[in-house]
Parts: structure tokens; sequence; C-alpha cells
């Protein structure tokens, strides 16, 4: 993915709200699988960390493992909310 595509993404996640909220450092299986199908219907979802994820550092590991774990990118995380995207293809 290149750095316009990537730029294109972040301004359509802007106008994005989040609708998969993380309250833990390991996100259980169905946290996971709702991301995952929501990664599938819309592409590019917003996800909101919640309490001991939003620890500075721990955010983007908490992010990254989401990413890995729906086959997803992490386009960004700013604050406390991460931007995944996956080609609805996929």
């Amino acid at each position: 993915m290149d750095g316009k595509e990537l730029g294109r993404l972040k301004a359509e996640g802007q106008r994005l709200d989040a609708t998969v909220h993380v309250s833990s450092l390991e996100p259980g299986e169905q946290l996971v699988a709702e991301l995952a199908n929501q990664l599938k219907k819309r592409g590019l979802v917003k996800v909101k960390m919640l309490k001991e994820c939003a620890e500075r550092g721990k955010r983007e590991q908490v992010a990254g493992r989401l990413a890995e774990l729906t086959g997803s990118v992490l386009v960004e995380v700013r604050g406390n909310t991460a931007l995944l995207y996956r080609d609805r293809g996929r």
C-alpha cells in the first residue's frame, strides 16, 4: 500500500465512528470475529481502545495484534483509536 492510499484511508477514517471497543490487552475470540466481520462488510473500521489498552505503547501493541488476528492492515493509531483496513475481497 502506497502513501497516497494510506492518506486516503486516514482521511476516510476521520469521518467514521468507532464501532468496536477493546477493553483488554488480549482480545477475545468474539471481539476478533466481530471485527473480522465488520472489516469484511466495510473494509475500514475504527476501533476504540479503553482503559488498560490506552497506556502509551500498549495501544500500538493491541492494534497490531488485532490487525494480525484479522488479516488486516493497521492504517494508524491516533489517541485511543486505531484504524484497520482490509480489502473486502479477502
